[in-house]
């Protein structure tokens, strides 16, 4: 009988683009997706299912080792407990994302009325779906550019069985004659510098959207700008803007929103120490 940890230690030794570390947990994921065996299926050695489907793996790790991410290679991701799934189309979405919804779950979670909330530069939908999922009061809409990426988004809240209205819209060309008011504005927008991509790894630059990625170096804070803008017209007087920013202008991030008028700015670290986001009102 097939037992999962031999197939586990083929597959970490044969992933070899990564650290060894890296390439056991791609193994984990693996099976767990393939066959539904959790890690500590694994470490004890379950069987395998025996009626399961044998997936290519030589062009599975063919592909793992050209550094394509493993999401796009099993065409999903858990985010926030939810599986989304995946494409070149959009950004994979990261945990320190779930740290910025989670702070929005935990800001609106005693209000008993309606949430309008915007999530402008969607992608996914993770934020968007995310939200609609674990806050009822919530009235989720999601902003992108991208035709492609609103498609992907539309998939993944209908598996997930969310309510979000996902509209066309570009955040640097919004109408003035856009009436809306929102309580909550979150954008996780385009915020790497092109001087940067000199120090990333090939399996975001190869594989992952510029468009939802990179910032021209001398202006990298205008969609930060933008989104500060918008909430002036359309952030209702107690509502809160939340933002992922780059650790790297933390400071003239917050500087964006306090020249706008926002009196109460929070900028918050990620688990390395490195300012990741900020909530910002009046």
């Amino acid at each position: 009988m097939a037992t999962a940890k031999p197939l586990y230690q083929r597959l970490s030794k044969n992933i070899t683009a990564y650290p060894p570390e890296e390439a056991r947990e791609m193994a984990f994921m693996l099976l767990d997706h393939y066959f539904g065996l959790r890690k500590t299926d694994v470490l004890t050695d379950k069987p395998l299912p025996p009626n399961r489907t044998e997936p290519d793996w030589f062009k599975i790790l063919e592909r793992l080792n050209r550094q394509e991410p493993i999401q796009h290679v099993i065409g999903t991701t858990i985010f926030c407990g939810l599986e989304f799934e995946v494409s070149p189309d959009v950004l994979i979405p990261r945990p320190e994302t779930e740290d910025l919804v989670r702070l929005i779950m935990h800001d609106f979670s005693d209000r008993n009325d309606d949430v309008p909330i915007v999530d402008i530069g969607t992608g996914s939908g993770c934020i968007a779906i995310t939200l609609a999922r674990f806050l009822p009061q919530s009235v989720v809409t999601g902003w992108d550019v991208s035709d492609k990426a609103l498609t992907l988004a539309r998939h993944n809240a209908q598996n997930l069985n969310a309510d979000v209205t996902f509209e066309i819209k570009d955040i640097l060309r919004v109408q003035t004659d856009f009436s809306g008011k929102f309580d909550c504005v979150v954008s996780n927008p385009p915020y790497v510098t092109r001087s940067e991509a000199v120090d990333m790894n090939r399996n975001v630059l190869a594989y992952e959207p510029d468009l939802a990625l990179f910032v021209e170096d001398n202006d990298p804070l205008v969609f930060y700008k933008a989104v500060a803008d918008f909430c002036v017209r359309h952030l209702t007087k107690d509502g809160a803007c939340y933002v992922e920013i780059n650790e790297r202008f933390g400071d003239d991030t917050r500087q964006v929103f306090a020249d706008r008028g926002f009196t109460n700015i929070q900028v918050y670290k990620d688990i390395h120490g490195k300012d990741r986001s900020i909530r910002a009102t009046f």
